[in-house]
């Protein structure tokens, strides 16, 4: 029978991609990548196209729009998910590729329940990927979390009162997606007292990355959408 999977690729460096993940791409009958504007290129299948032999998979890229209206997305989900459906009903397996890991917040997840419905008796196998949290603490080389302290990863975007209470109750705060309240974010840490205990990192773990620990740097710095940022107690 067809296989779904769902396979983590990493923040962007193939050699980050654990076997098994090379394994499923490389044997897959369909490779599904997703991009959020079709003028840009899917950083998932660049991630992985040394290991895809275009002669013999199909590779399908697959629009998500960059937006939260659900009237937009939702038949985007549907579409994929009748394009994965379809492909399995003919005895393909697919890989759908996704920065990251397929279960953090990815686009996977809404696939997910849809295919579940419409096609409840194919199996769906999930391979994790290296998440840009954890890409970035290593490049950075920051410790998210030692003993008995605690985490909290938040998209910038929840608001910045989420992020304030964060801040005061956590000893790291990973702020995600920080491009569109960056300024908003950089002037909260100065208030918090944060500044010599932030780390930003953008497009980690590709030819573009930046790692910046001087908060000058950070605040001089325009970010790219793919960013973010590690706050860790100054006490």
């Amino acid at each position: 029978m067809a296989t779904i999977y769902a396979v983590g690729v990493g923040p962007g460096d193939p050699e980050l991609l654990t076997r098994k993940a090379e394994r499923i791409l490389r044997s897959a009958d369909v490779i599904l990548a997703p991009v959020s504007n079709p003028s840009e290129a899917s950083v998932a299948l660049a991630t992985i196209r040394e290991f895809l032999d275009e002669s013999r998979q199909e590779v399908i890229v697959h629009q998500f729009p960059m937006t939260s209206d659900r009237a937009r997305l939702i038949p985007a989900w549907q579409e994929a998910a009748a394009l994965i459906a379809a492909r399995t009903q003919a005895g393909q397996d697919v890989a759908f590729v996704t920065i990251g890991d397929p279960l953090f917040y990815s686009t996977f997840i809404y696939l997910l329940r849809i295919l579940r419905e419409i096609c409840p008796h194919v199996p769906i196998e999930i391979v994790p990927g290296i998440s840009s949290v954890n890409a970035s603490a290593a490049e950075a080389g920051v410790p998210l979390v030692e003993a008995d302290e605690k985490m909290a990863v938040i998209p910038a975007t929840a608001g910045m009162d989420k992020i304030a209470e964060a801040l005061a109750k956590f000893e790291t705060v990973v702020l995600l997606k920080v491009k569109p309240v960056f300024g908003d974010i950089l002037e909260l840490i100065r208030q918090m007292g944060r500044e010599r205990s932030t780390v930003f990192v953008e497009r980690v773990g590709s030819d573009r990355q930046k790692v910046l620990t001087d908060f000058a740097e950070i605040a001089a710095h325009a970010p790219d959408y793919l960013s973010l940022m590690i706050i860790r107690c100054s006490c």
